[in-house]
């Protein structure tokens, strides 16, 4: 059914409710393997899945059921938000498992909080009281957190881009013992995880069903979701399934800041990402699943700038890290991954002024092969990262202000060079000239340790030596 042109408002009325109606669970060949059941009646039904490679069936037999059975339950609630967001249907009904009111409450309000960006883009109200009911059918709560004695060592989320770089290798050299988790592993991350010297990672595969890229192509409601959240979850059942007890992962203190505001509330593409959620998380994750596991990001202190600069420290891996995100879009499954920078995103011309000051022009141009500052139709990006509009572009870039300073930097080493390309000529006669203290901005972002973090004591003094 083609819905091309009917508002959301539309889909409400017709698709009602949204049922996450149960999940399983069996170890087949050494994997894990999980499925979903989703519904929206009366006709579009889902079934995803996810494979954990290399389970210790012995470690599951030790964990329990009954743990196993909330953990899985857990994921299913995160994986179904995915699925709903095809409709927005009103009201989200529970049957799979128990939620308590306190619960309820925190998935409502990572949905309203994690969901703005397709708020917005789908120009949906939420601000009705009657917007979102989730209803969990099974009323009482019997389940409490177990408290598990995990081995003290660390999982560490790769994506294939600069920021888990920079924990890998600080924790590397702090003689911590680590190791990689990886979802969906792109070429990007297989390489950093080969270089990193870990060769047995823990690996997860999801699969989406793809009745979802269908209903896309057909015009039903589609948007960002919080992925970061999806991976928490996942992450500490994988700490837990494979003894980990800190979670360590590659978020900055950049992610804390929204990119337009929308209806009274600012919308933050990264909201999954910042210091806001993970102090959720962590609640939840201590009162609702299981205790003894440190969950954190390491970079938190940081802005995306300062971790930039960090990372030029560690060239082995320039030829193959990966944070474009159109490098790995497959537009609903209708297109391969390219896998190389784009160089026509935002996310490309953050990255790339963010490391400009700190390499060589020559090592900056190889890793994205071209000069993006050249670029004039990156103009009006330019002007978005550095807040000459109203909105800041939704991708993960860091604030605007770090952006400016990175901006000045660049101009800084283009002007010693006697070489001022399209963009950073612009920055130059249009924005620097209204900015008077851009010198000691630059040292007060570049020396910057926010207090806002969760980091365990022993890590502390690692990245404040190191920054």
């Amino acid at each position: 059914m083609a819905i091309q042109d009917k508002p959301f408002i539309a889909l409400r009325q017709k698709y009602l409710q949204f049922s996450y109606e149960k999940f399983s669970w069996e170890v087949l060949n050494n994997d894990l393997k999980i499925s979903f059941n989703f519904k929206i009646p009366e006709d579009l039904a889902f079934s995803p899945s996810l494979i954990i490679k290399n389970i210790d069936p012995k470690r599951i037999k030790k964990i329990g059921k009954k743990t196993i059975d909330e953990f899985v339950f857990n994921l299913g609630l995160i994986e179904a938000i995915s699925y709903w967001k095809a409709t927005c249907s009103p009201e989200i009904l529970i049957k799979a498992g128990s939620l308590n009111d306190d619960q309820i409450s925190w998935w409502k309000d990572l949905i309203i909080n994690g969901m703005g960006q397709y708020f917005y883009e789908n120009q949906i109200d939420f601000r009705k009281k009657d917007f979102l009911k989730v209803k969990s059918i099974k009323k009482i709560k019997s389940f409490k957190p177990i408290s598990l004695k995990l081995k003290e060592r660390y999982l560490i989320p790769v994506g294939g881009g600069k920021d888990s770089i920079v924990t890998i290798e600080l924790l590397k050299e702090a003689n911590k013992e680590i190791n990689c988790f990886s979802l969906n592993s792109s070429k990007a991350s297989k390489e950093v995880i080969r270089i990193a010297g870990y060769h047995d990672p823990i690996m997860v595969i999801r699969k989406i069903d793809p009745k979802l890229f269908e209903l896309n192509r057909q015009g039903f409601l589609n948007g960002h979701t919080p992925f970061t959240a999806y991976l928490s979850f996942l992450s500490a059942f994988c700490a837990v399934l494979f003894d980990y007890k800190l979670i360590a992962f590659s978020n900055e203190q950049s992610a804390n800041e929204g990119n337009v505001w929308y209806f009274g509330k600012e919308v933050n593409h990264q909201y999954s990402k910042s210091f806001k959620f993970e102090k959720k998380f962590r609640h939840y994750l201590h009162n609702y699943l299981v205790k003894g596991i440190e969950y954190f990001s390491f970079l938190r202190p940081l802005y995306e700038l300062q971790i930039a600069k960090i990372f030029t420290g560690y060239p082995k891996y320039f030829k193959s890290f990966l944070s474009c995100n159109q490098a790995i879009a497959t537009k609903s499954g209708t297109k391969e991954v390219s896998n190389h920078w784009c160089g026509k995103c935002p996310k490309c011309l953050f990255i790339f002024v963010s490391l400009y000051p700190f390499l060589d022009k020559k090592e900056v141009i190889a890793i994205f092969k071209q000069d993006l500052f050249c670029k004039k139709d990156l103009l009006q990006i330019m002007k978005e990262l550095i807040g000459e509009s109203d909105f800041k572009p939704f991708e993960c870039v860091g604030t605007k202000k770090e952006s400016i300073t990175a901006f000045y930097l660049s101009l800084k080493k283009a002007r010693q060079a006697q070489e001022i390309p399209f963009l950073l000529s612009y920055f130059k006669d249009k924005i620097s000239t209204r900015y008077f203290n851009l010198e000691s901005e630059s040292r007060r972002i570049l020396s910057s340790y926010s207090s806002k973090h969760n980091l365990p004591i022993a890590l502390r003094k690692i990245l404040k030596d190191k920054d």
